[in-house]
């Protein structure tokens, strides 16, 4: 691939998991259907998964066979929110896993998955050991960048994305730039920015473009304009491969717009990951659908196994579905405070937000604001949000 392109199909792991029950369910018999893979034994990446598991059998210690074993795993398990790939991924660089120094093509691949299950330090570790003796990487750089961007760390984004300017392609870098001034004072010219750079190159890898159409349609929702959104949003779906950040975030606009009949249309045969079920159901709670309950139970199951299994990942998922779903805001704001320690994106900030305002909590609320103000991201809901706990603050005083 490219350089910059590689690193688009790793993008976004820590999004989704599993589906899990609170103990283990045995079928009443052989004809009950546990679970619809959605790929067949003759599809080509499926045979490429099982050609490669053999060979690297065959050769366990091949380190470009594993990588690239490797490589495909986490990119199947991101098309098909399916994280049992990354553990397959773990498993293919076992040889070289707790090295004492691994080579840099298993570091970055370690830093992959451990950002997809929170370990940030662990991950930023990893790359800074790449960089050290491969300055010029682009992946690594990129990596950063992103997480320094989900951390909430603006400028030390802004100061990883700069290098991508002479080490990738021109539209890698943009991406890259844009997406991290855009949550940093500067959205309304990184929207205009990232779309001049997309429109200057129309026949970009189809991986790279649902990145930057992806980027482009959240930037435009945080500004507010909806109809953008959508056009880019759309234009992302149509590229036709799977993505499973894209069906969530162009879920969560739907739903920010009350269309949540689109949602179940969309989201139907997305039951495996929670991630994706919490917008189904939230869905369906709209529409009072049949489902409702029994998607709730699901997702409550899911919930607690993963507190169970000491899994920190989902407490942004978990907060939204006590909070909107169970109706519970104090603990909903407790999840939603853990998961603020941990990554400080925009739906982070707003589920504090959202939590403490109907919590009757404003002081829980404050260090987000304060956090808002100091960082400068611009985000209508955000904005929405911190004036409505004003007005509930002035009107407590009266």
């Amino acid at each position: 691939m490219r350089a910059g392109v590689a690193v688009l199909t790793l993008l976004c792991l820590a999004a989704w998991s599993p589906a899990a029950t609170a103990k283990p369910f045995l079928p009443a018999d052989d004809a009950q259907v546990l679970e619809r893979l959605r790929t067949s034994a003759a599809d080509p990446q499926a045979r490429e998964l099982r050609r490669l598991r053999a060979e690297l059998a065959q050769n366990p210690g091949n380190l470009d066979l594993a990588v690239k074993l490797a490589r495909r795993d986490i990119e199947q398990g991101r098309a098909e929110a399916d994280p049992r790939f990354y553990g397959y991924a773990q498993a293919a660089l076992g040889p070289w896993w707790n090295a004492p120094e691994p080579p840099p093509s298993v570091l970055i691949l370690r830093a992959t998955l451990r950002q997809s299950v929170h370990d940030f330090d662990g991950a930023l570790a990893d790359l800074d050991a790449v960089l050290r003796v491969q300055p010029s990487h682009p992946q690594a750089w990129l990596t950063r960048a992103l997480i320094a961007q989900v951390r909430g760390d603006y400028p030390e984004a802004r100061r990883s994305c700069a290098p991508l300017g002479r080490l990738s392609t021109r539209l890698v870098a943009a991406t890259c730039r844009a997406g991290a001034a855009s949550l940093n004072g500067e959205a309304a010219r990184s929207f205009d920015f990232l779309r001049a750079s997309l429109e200057a190159e129309p026949d970009a890898d189809p991986q790279l473009r649902i990145w930057v159409l992806t980027v482009l349609a959240e930037m435009a929702d945080r500004l507010g304009k909806v109809s953008e959104a959508e056009t880019y949003f759309r234009q992302a779906m149509a590229l036709g491969l799977r993505d499973s950040y894209l069906l969530g975030a162009y879920a969560d606009s739907l739903l920010d717009q009350g269309r949540a009949t689109e949602v179940v249309a969309l989201l139907k045969d997305e039951i495996r990951a929670d991630g994706l079920l919490l917008r189904l159901t939230l869905a369906e709670h709209v529409l009072h659908a049949p489902s409702l309950l029994e998607h709730v139970e699901a997702l409550r199951a899911r919930f607690e196994a993963s507190r169970r299994r000491g899994d920190a990942v989902h407490k942004r998922e978990e907060a939204r579905f006590v909070l909107h779903l169970l109706g519970q805001p104090r603990e909903a704001l407790e999840f939603a405070k853990t998961n603020w320690a941990v990554q400080r994106e925009s739906w982070d900030a707003r589920l504090v937000l959202e939590s403490a305002l109907a919590a009757h909590d404003r002081s829980a609320a404050q260090p987000v604001v304060d956090w808002l103000t100091a960082s400068k991201l611009e985000d209508v809901h955000l904005a929405q949000l911190v004036d409505a706990l004003e007005r509930g603050a002035r009107e407590a005083k009266r």
